[in-house]
């Protein structure tokens, strides 16, 4: 069956993450995705190792992990738009495309031509996304943005870490480039936005994200924890700043977390853990009296779990309903069996490797499922037959434009 947009033909000029993360979302849905690469180097994360993926026979290729996890289901093609024939190779593509995708600063692409304005004049229809670190206006327009810098500028380090009392305190970053991932997630929902209101206006539109708004946007409740109230939030280590008990716990052989939600969970872990009356408790009998009098609750539940393994706990707590899972590493991930029946990691063929392993979508749509059809491409892998099919060059012209270092 047709991908739910197979009918959608993507230009992905970004490179890295956030853009990268946006483009593979659309090929999943079944778009065409062809990604521009600087000809000789590529996008930057091609080199971002190790680890690289490696061959059949246990050596690495030059296909970096990190540059794997973000351009499945695109073609390669290699060009130098810096030279006027790259940028009339990019104009006469737009006019075939439906969405253009660059994370480039700010007006840097309006150099070559290449700004919104500009092709919008040769495709009216175009959706143009542009993703920047601080947007396109404010004092910080010109800046470079990067995921920690922005984890920390838009507060979300100030959250993350280990409470000021404690042994190790300070801030941290979350262990993936998490607003780049968001930034990605934001780009794609402007981008179908703006692809469903052409279907009734008829023309395209600029879509812009900044990685700073993103993150502010982000804080979800921390944010309306400080705006409501004027205090800041501090950090609080693994604790949730609106419900206890909601955090982890030691136990027998390592760790597990609670995420009591409601009242009615916490008297069902109060009999499980052979203290019925602290459900009765006027200091614990209540969400709002447990955040309260989190200093005296949180310290008897560390009493009481460290008695029985982590395991334990987990099956005695599901069965009484009670939400709660335990800390696993990555191998620990991806050998569980929820993970493993809806099947999250998927091997895709590889030219160099034989197979290459991917995580999978979380989107399951049951008209038009994602489908995998594409490795994430080898650098300029599909150039040719893309000059060839979609522009109509002949084989010399290919020679003369990969002479010329343009491609």
């Amino acid at each position: 069956m047709p991908g739910a947009l197979s009918h959608i033909r993507v230009l992905d000029l970004s490179r890295v993450l956030a853009g990268p993360w946006c483009g593979q979302i659309l090929g999943d849905l079944g778009a065409e995705v062809i990604k521009v690469e600087r000809p000789r180097t590529g996008d930057d994360t091609r080199h971002w190792g190790p680890p690289y993926l490696k061959d059949q026979q246990g050596e690495n290729t030059s296909e970096a992990a990190y540059y794997l996890s973000a351009n499945r289901n695109k073609q390669s093609l290699t060009l130098d738009f810096t030279q006027p024939e790259g940028q009339r190779i990019i104009r006469e593509l737009v006019a075939q495309c439906d969405v253009l995708l660059e994370n480039f600063k700010v007006g840097g692409l309006a150099a070559y031509g290449l700004d919104y304005e500009s092709l919008k004049a040769i495709n009216p229809k175009l959706v143009y996304c542009s993703i920047t670190g601080f947007g396109s206006d404010g004092p910080y327009a010109q800046r470079a943005g990067y995921d920690f810098m922005i984890q920390g500028l838009g507060g979300l380090m100030s959250l993350t870490g280990r409470a000021e009392n404690e042994e190790g305190a300070g801030p941290v970053k979350v262990g993936v480039a998490l607003t780049d991932i968001l930034t990605g997630l934001y780009a794609t929902v402007g981008v179908l936005a703006a692809l469903n209101r052409r279907e009734h206006s008829g023309v395209g539109q600029h879509v812009e994200l900044a990685l700073l708004d993103v993150q502010v946007a982000c804080l979800a409740n921390q944010a309306m924890n400080y705006l409501t109230t004027g205090v800041p939030p501090k950090r609080m280590g693994n604790a949730h700043p609106n419900i206890v008990p909601y955090q982890d716990f030691p136990t027998a052989d390592g760790d597990i977390i609670l995420t009591v939600g409601n009242d009615g969970q916490f008297r069902k872990f109060a009999e499980v853990a052979g203290h019925p009356e602290w459900a009765d408790d006027p200091r614990f009998a209540s969400n709002k009296a447990r955040v309260a009098h989190r200093k005296e609750l949180v310290p008897m539940i560390r009493q009481v779990t460290v008695f029985r393994t982590t395991a334990e706990w987990v099956a005695i707590l599901e069965q009484a309903g009670v939400p709660c899972g335990p800390i696993n590493d990555l191998a620990q991930v991806f050998a569980d069996p929820q993970v493993q029946a809806r099947g999250l990691r998927v091997e895709m063929p590889h030219p160099l490797a034989g197979s290459v392993p991917q995580v999978a979508s979380p989107i399951r749509l049951s008209e038009s499922p994602v489908e995998y059809r594409k490795a994430p491409p080898l650098l300029g892998e599909h150039s040719e037959a893309l000059l060839q099919r979609l522009l109509g060059c002949a084989p010399e012209q290919i020679d003369t434009l990969r002479r010329a270092g343009v491609i």
